[in-house]
């Protein structure tokens, strides 16, 4: 059995469709599915679906596409979701220069101040960065809270080794299976215990599936994909990953 530690059930087409959606990734040995808040409302609506469905597990946090969207109080709705039960993580959180939705300065005082929060709730973090490979990195220091995974993973080796070495984890989506070099590198690198699979779901759908929507069912083929760069088997693929995302979420094994 696998587990799709990052995927955006609450977005559409898949949030109309979760029902089916859910039975595909059961039908493809996908269970259970971390489902990823990134602002208040799509958090509320992850707590919705995990009290639907019995193995969807849930995150709650602020992207930093939002950073400028927030309204005075955020901190205490934030902090009363993520008392609910089945609220494994405080992401996605984190840093993006590619989009610049918001001022660089106002982001990273979001996300020391979201590191914070999820310290003091004893989560680990779900972190998003795209181009701001050193401002996060100086946050990431400056915080001294190094529980978490580096999402969807795009970076170089030389940050995935600073990153490794501060104790994060590292996932990867279909990324893993378009072929780029750095990304194999990285690949390769990545111990087995620190590595997780996801499909960030619907976007970066696997090589094959490249213009549909993507969903947790593809996981295997991302497990396969990296199974042949690192040149182990793909049941060692699956049995580790799930063992690192039971450990990391503290799901039950």
């Amino acid at each position: 059995m696998y587990i799709d530690t990052h995927a955006h059930l609450t977005y559409s087409p898949l949030y109309e469709d979760a029902l089916a959606v859910i039975e595909r990734a059961k039908s493809a040995g996908v269970s259970p599915i971390i489902c990823v808040g990134t602002d208040l409302q799509s958090s509320r609506r992850a707590i919705a679906m995990t009290e639907r469905f019995d193995n969807i597990y849930i995150t709650v946090g602020i992207h930093p596409h939002d950073a400028e969207k927030l309204r005075h109080g955020w901190q205490k709705e934030v902090l009363e979701l993520c008392r609910h039960p089945k609220v494994v993580a405080y992401g996605e959180i984190g840093l993006d220069y590619y989009r610049n939705f918001g001022p660089r300065n106002t982001q990273m005082a979001l996300l020391a101040e979201q590191i914070e929060m999820a310290e003091s709730l004893n989560l680990p973090l779900i972190l998003h960065n795209r181009l701001a490979e050193d401002d996060l990195e100086r946050c990431l220091a400056r915080c001294g809270y190094f529980r978490g995974v580096l999402h969807c993973f795009s970076s170089n080796v030389v940050f995935a080794r600073k990153v490794l070495a501060m104790g994060f984890h590292i996932s990867f989506t279909g990324n893993a299976t378009y072929g780029t070099p750095r990304i194999e590198e990285v690949i390769r690198t990545v111990p087995l215990d620190r590595l997780m699979l996801e499909t960030d779901s619907p976007y970066l759908p696997p090589e094959g599936k490249r213009g549909e929507v993507n969903e947790p069912a593809n996981i295997p083929l991302i497990a396969e994909k990296i199974a042949a760069i690192k040149m182990i088997s793909v049941t060692e693929i699956e049995n580790q990953t799930t063992d690192t995302a039971c450990r990391f979420f503290n799901l039950p094994q």
